[in-house]
């Protein structure tokens, strides 16, 4: 039940947005603040899971059900926020904060969420993962990562790898504009391998265009302008979220080029880890990347850690702090990069 505490991050940001004013800066002030303070005082947890564990957490469906419940409560904060936006009269300080607020709910619930579903078996998971893609523009995430990322990870033919000594902000410009035109390629490949249309109902990209358009005409639709640019703005926050983590969890590590020309095989040394209890539950165990990586099929619930993975020195949350100053995340980062990767 400890995975109760991932809904802390859209329920501290809707109280937030009910209240208003400075109220409104919650979610921020909690994902990027209250959380890294603890975690600086709090244990880590390096602990595996025994055989019988591991059967009862993956025959368990509460699991799976915790992640399903992310689709109502993202597309209520969503109407929830836009309904406030644009029945009252605010002042911009207030949007803003209700635009931060919302853009981490929905990279935090929205897209790392629909990460884990859309490595999942079942049509229906698979679904529900490309729905939480849609309120941060970002359906093409799930051709890209799926298809892309974890084939190339680690390699310069990666865009969502961050490399040795590059900053956050340029790799913000490398990783959105790159995977978006790497989605399409992708897509063109799969296309031309199934024989299919540029209309046909397997062409994900396609179909993924007129579904942002059409979500975002909606909006426009019913709560004008003013929520189209706070629909758009949410969003922008919250991919831009989803990339932070990219950056931290893979930067400056390479996989070593053989002698065919090919790349050696994705390990559990190509993705940073961090045990921090706190980042691991509200991040659903994302910060066991290294196992994620390994073995990208296996549930968030029984994700290990390896010990030969690299480690970082805070969680996910206090590590993307420190990676929006450039000069402090290369000092504490770049020697802990392993020598033969530099």
């Amino acid at each position: 039940m400890k995975y109760l505490f991932a809904y802390s991050i859209p329920v501290i940001g809707i109280i937030g947005i009910y209240f208003g004013g400075f109220w409104t800066y919650s979610a921020l002030l909690f994902a990027f603040v209250m959380i890294p303070l603890l975690e600086l005082v709090l244990p880590t947890d390096e602990k595996n899971y025994d055989t019988e564990t591991i059967s009862r957490r993956l025959h368990n469906i509460l699991f799976d059900v915790l992640l399903l419940l992310n689709v109502p409560i993202v597309y209520g904060a969503i109407l929830f926020s836009l309904f406030r936006t644009t029945q009252y009269q605010l002042p911009i300080y207030e949007i803003i904060g209700m635009t931060l607020s919302l853009g981490i709910i929905l990279g935090a619930n929205g897209i790392n969420v629909a990460h884990e579903l859309g490595h999942r078996k079942t049509m229906f998971e698979k679904v529900m993962g490309k729905i939480l893609l849609i309120p941060s523009h970002y359906t093409h995430f799930f051709i890209e990562h799926n298809h892309g990322h974890h084939l190339h990870v680690s390699t310069p033919e990666d865009p969502s790898t961050a490399k040795y000594n590059q900053n956050l902000y340029s790799f913000w410009f490398q990783t959105v504009t790159g995977t978006y035109f790497k989605a399409w390629q992708i897509q063109k490949k799969l296309n031309k391998i199934d024989n299919r249309s540029l209309f046909s109902l397997k062409n994900d990209m396609f179909w993924f265009t007129l579904i942002q358009v059409g979500y975002l005409i909606t909006i426009y639709y019913f709560f004008g302008f003013g929520g189209l640019l706070f629909a758009i703005f949410s969003g922008i926050v919250g991919f831009l979220l989803l990339e932070t983590i990219n950056y931290i969890e893979h930067y400056g590590l390479k996989r070593n080029q053989l002698a065919s020309g090919r790349y050696e095989r994705v390990t559990e040394k190509h993705s940073w880890n961090s045990n921090h209890v706190l980042g691991r539950i509200v991040l659903y165990e994302l910060t066991r990347h290294s196992d994620h990586h390994f073995k990208n099929q296996k549930k968030y619930q029984i994700l290990e850690y390896h010990d030969v993975s690299p480690q970082m020195p805070y969680g996910y949350p206090t590590s993307m702090v420190l990676s929006f100053f450039p000069p402090l995340w290369f000092a504490v980062m770049n020697k802990r990069i392993p020598a033969n990767m530099k």
